[in-house]
């Protein structure tokens, strides 16, 4: 090869390393769109890739397989509107007073000159807008704005979801709903277009999964915001394709597992329309997505290896699965993280994607989980969470630091070591009674401060 056509091609490949230099540089430094997936009641067992042998989900599985997997993920309550709030502020949600599901069995009561009076009627309360939550930060940034789902963050118009910095909305604004008519129990119609009562004709999952496809397809421009809280699986175990089936406080847990099975498949089928829409665009890899539950499992879910269910605080009612993927951003494809995480971390982890600077009046109860993930910082395993059940007809209370967890039901107090009893079988209170007392005084500094300021209003 002759001298000139040697640097000839030198200099070509110096400008392929340059342009590929820059080409990454620019990826690293575009805002990624963001999808938010939130299942509501899934069991930890209950797709793929966490050990699911009944339930088909390759799609939900490609998160994990491209991303990551987190095996000790918390969700922050172990039912539906505690956990949402505290998505959506960053906060425990015992700072916002939303520490239940609001609806016809919570305890609702207001704040007037102090004191906190009970409200009778039911569906009043909500959670209150602020410029400092979650979407209202992304909107300020750039981001569009969309969700498609389940509210169940207050009934009232000032509560509704265009309030709280969503440009679209499209869903039932309450906790559950008959999948094919949409409706509450006792018939109360819940379905909404941005502010306005609805109709629509087809299975809810399906509708969901559609709104959002379309979103992507064709109203998005990058970067952008889509939060997904389906109400799938919750109750009433509605499957697919058979719209005969109705929804009477009678008839409302009726169901089987093959049925259960359906729903989450139905999901599945989404993500994977998800992915194609994405993919069509050209944005997948800078596309961070967050596949989560809102509390551990109910009736016919599997949450394997752990004790117990939604409503409590064993670990079946509040360890949930969690799938990261965004190659763009450095998460690497197929790995397993026992990294301890909170629902509150997932927000302060999609702040710091989006570049968005937290407001200093306003610090997040979480952490972002990127850096440990892309491994650029060592895992954080030393970690302090708490939980509270504070109920006229249950009270309950857990506090887990590193592998150790302490439990108070009712009046009975526990201690186990998560990392060699995941099941919380083996109760070593008397033998450890030293870590009992670290860990009531753990659960004492966090109550004392959730509690310092009291919230305009109580919902348990």
């Amino acid at each position: 090869m002759g001298i000139r056509k040697m640097v000839s091609l030198l200099l070509a490949l110096c400008m392929v390393t340059v342009a590929e230099a820059a080409d990454e540089k620019a990826k690293a430094k575009t805002p990624p769109n963001i999808i938010f997936l939130f299942i509501d009641d899934m069991g930890y067992l209950d797709v793929g890739c966490m050990g699911s042998k009944d339930i088909k989900t390759p799609n939900i599985d490609r998160i994990a397989k491209e991303g990551v997997r987190m095996t000790d993920c918390y969700a922050s309550a172990p039912v539906c509107s505690p956990t949402r709030a505290a998505f959506l502020t960053g906060l425990w949600q015992q700072r916002t007073g939303i520490e239940w599901a609001i609806g016809l069995t919570s305890e609702e009561a207001k704040r007037v000159d102090g004191e906190l009076v009970k409200v009778e009627e039911p569906f009043t309360m909500g959670l209150a807008p602020k410029d400092s939550h979650l979407t209202p930060l992304l909107k300020k940034q750039g981001y569009g704005t969309a969700a498609y789902g389940k509210w169940h963050l207050g009934f009232k118009p000032e509560y509704n979801p265009i309030k709280h910095g969503f440009d679209e909305y499209w869903g039932i604004i309450g906790g559950q709903c008959d999948y094919y008519k949409y409706y509450y129990l006792g018939g109360m119609k819940q379905l909404y277009e941005k502010t306005e009562m609805t109709t629509a004709e087809g299975y809810i999952t399906d509708l969901i999964n559609d709104r959002t496809v379309n979103y992507i397809r064709e109203e998005s421009e990058s970067p952008f915001f889509i939060y997904v809280p389906y109400n799938a699986v919750h109750h009433p175990y509605h499957v697919p394709g058979d719209p005969t089936q109705s929804y009477t406080n009678e008839n409302k847990n009726d169901g089987t597992r093959a049925g259960y099975a359906k729903m989450v498949e139905s999901i599945d089928k989404g993500v994977g329309e998800m992915f194609a829409a994405l993919e069509e665009k050209g944005i997948l890899n800078n596309t961070l997505i967050i596949f989560t539950s809102d509390n551990g499992g109910e009736r016919f879910s599997d949450n394997g290896p752990l004790f117990n269910h939604k409503t409590t605080l064993w670990e079946g009612g509040i360890r949930v699965p969690c799938l990261l993927r965004w190659p763009d951003g450095g998460l690497p494809a197929g790995k397993v993280t026992s990294q301890p995480a909170i629902t509150m971390d997932l927000t302060a982890t999609i702040l710091a994607a989006a570049g968005v600077p937290l407001p200093k009046d306003h610090p997040i109860d979480g952490i972002n989980l990127l850096p440990i993930l892309r491994g650029d910082e060592e895992p954080v395993m030393e970690r302090t969470f708490c939980w509270r059940v504070d109920r006229t007809r249950r009270r309950m209370k857990a506090v887990r630091h590193g592998d150790w967890k302490y439990v108070k039901d009712d009046m009975v107090e526990m201690l186990f070591n998560l990392k060699d009893d995941i099941g919380e079988h083996n109760d070593l209170y008397y033998e450890r009674l030293d870590k009992v007392k670290e860990l009531r005084e753990k659960l004492a500094t966090w109550e004392a401060d959730v509690d310092k300021v009291p919230p305009p209003i109580l919902i348990h």
